[in-house]
């Protein structure tokens, strides 16, 4: 049996980022149901708050972006790239902030599903809002309103897409990455529905439009169903497919259950249940949450955290205050997970992926970097320009922008008061397995005695200082 307090840490990591030690006391002596309750919900009068960092206002009319001079033209690329960099940094506080943590966990992983690269940071804002707003809801909406946003219909080419000359990649993908998955349709499926997303596009401020003139009226065969279908009548028809329903369950059971193996029966149970819910997202993760088996001791401490969920999850544990924010960007190029630049169409593979020798050892030494303020010097991976974009130019320059932090001493307003308060109750004796095993999902392999070792004794406060990091700073620190 999984002690109940070890229960509440893989709950806390796997429905948001990790919870200090007080907060996990707290929920030991709780009944199951009343924890989840309280993830799921979050706080009273919970909003969604829009993460804005720039209006249209503030940019120069794009309706007249074609007669733009060559200077006021990079002057808009550079506000572009500059933003997405703003938007980046304001999400990451939000995540380590939030008190609502479920929501942008989940968040997170529909990023990674509806994985979507644009130069535009009005577009990434838009897109990043309806996930946020629907992260928890129900997944037929936020099919439709992401499907709808500037950012997706142009980064799949759907402005391209007309009756004279349809273009397969919008329609492709709504199939294959967000909904059924491959096997479950033909090609000639893609074809007809492709022919009922013409039309849909948007104008020169990223509103959605649907432009009669250039769609096709005409009668269309999608998986087996004849009509003179549009776009929404084909994600209708999708989201009556089980196969869509066992699919997102299936990803969602990898991203928050186990990213090694799939167990069939548990995942068509849940599939059934999110289909017969409506596709609601909430009661899907309460299904996940409340089953016995979710706290298989198999299933504790055996996810590799993504570079976001360490980023996020040290900072929730001990806030810090960067001199220059910017250089979580850093940390995530070198780590290999930067947001609003996916590899591909397909997201992050996650899981082993995000482990190499370099990467493995430069997890282990950031606690001690950021803490002890050290130099950043390890360069960061490059992003590639994928996906034919044509936006290599523009990332290059967000290359450019993560190798300037590079060789340079990482500064920070390290917030110790409340964290050392967290412990004020612990006595000596168990400070260090105490700290250990708040922070671990395993603990077993990390010496107490080599702790006791190597920990500054000169005080309390010190103990706990180089006791966390040390903690902080084992491979087993790098799973949840």
């Amino acid at each position: 049996m999984v002690p109940e307090k070890l229960q509440m840490q893989h709950l806390a990591w796997r429905a948001g980022f990790g919870e200090r030690y007080p907060v996990i006391a707290d929920w030991t002596h709780k009944r199951r149901k009343q924890i989840v309750s309280k993830i799921l919900i979050g706080p009273a009068k919970d909003e969604t708050t829009p993460i804005r960092i720039i209006d249209q206002s503030d940019l120069p009319d794009y309706k007249k972006k074609k007669d733009l001079d060559a200077d006021t033209r990079k002057m808009v690329q550079q506000m572009n790239t500059q933003g997405i960099k703003d938007l980046n940094v304001s999400w990451v506080n939000e995540m380590v902030r939030s008190t609502h943590p479920l929501r942008e966990k989940m968040a997170l992983f529909w990023h990674g599903h509806f994985a979507c690269r644009t130069q535009n940071v009005l577009f990434n804002q838009q897109l990043l809002d309806v996930i946020r707003v629907n992260a928890l809801g129900n997944f037929g909406d936020l099919l439709t309103a992401v499907s709808k946003t500037p950012a997706m219909l142009q980064f799949l080419n759907n402005q391209q897409n007309k009756k004279a000359h349809p273009n397969e990649n919008f329609a492709r993908e709504v199939m294959e990455l967000f909904t059924m998955g491959r096997g479950n349709y033909t090609e000639q499926d893609i074809k007809e529905a492709a022919r009922a997303f013409t039309g849909w596009a948007f104008d020169e401020e990223g509103n959605f439009v649907f432009r009669e003139k250039t769609h096709d009226e005409g009668v269309k065969n999608v998986l087996g169903k004849q009509g003179n279908f549009n776009g929404d009548d084909v994600l209708k028809i999708l989201l009556e497919k089980k196969a869509t329903a066992h699919f997102i369950t299936a990803k969602v059971y990898k991203f928050f259950v186990d990213e090694q193996t799939s167990d069939a029966e548990k995942i068509n149970t849940l599939a059934d249940k999110f289909y017969s819910s409506g596709y609601d997202i909430k009661e899907l993760m309460r299904n996940i949450f409340m089953a016995d088996w979710f706290y298989d001791s198999q299933l504790i401490g055996t996810h590799i955290k993504s570079p976001i969920e360490l980023l996020v999850g040290f900072r929730r544990t001990i806030p810090v205050d960067f001199d220059r924010e910017e250089v979580m960007i850093s940390f995530q190029q070198v780590l290999g997970q930067t947001l609003f630049y996916p590899p591909n169409v397909a997201g992050w593979p996650g899981g082993r992926n995000w482990i190499d020798s370099s990467s493995l050892m430069y997890r282990m030494q950031l606690p001690s970097m950021i803490l002890y303020e050290k130099d950043f010097n390890i360069q960061p991976k490059e992003i590639t320009p994928e996906m034919g974009m044509g936006s290599y130019k523009t990332t290059q320059e967000v290359n450019e922008a993560a190798k300037k932090q590079y060789a340079k001493k990482i500064k920070g307003l390290i917030h110790w008061d409340d964290y050392l308060q967290d412990y004020k109750d612990v006595t000596r004796d168990d400070l260090a397995a105490t700290i250990a095993d708040t922070l671990l999902q395993n603990s077993k392999n990390v010496s107490r005695q080599i702790l006791e070792n190597y920990a500054d004794i000169t005080s309390r406060e010190q103990f706990i200082k180089t006791v966390t990091i040390a903690v902080m700073s084992t491979p087993e620190y790098q799973l949840c």
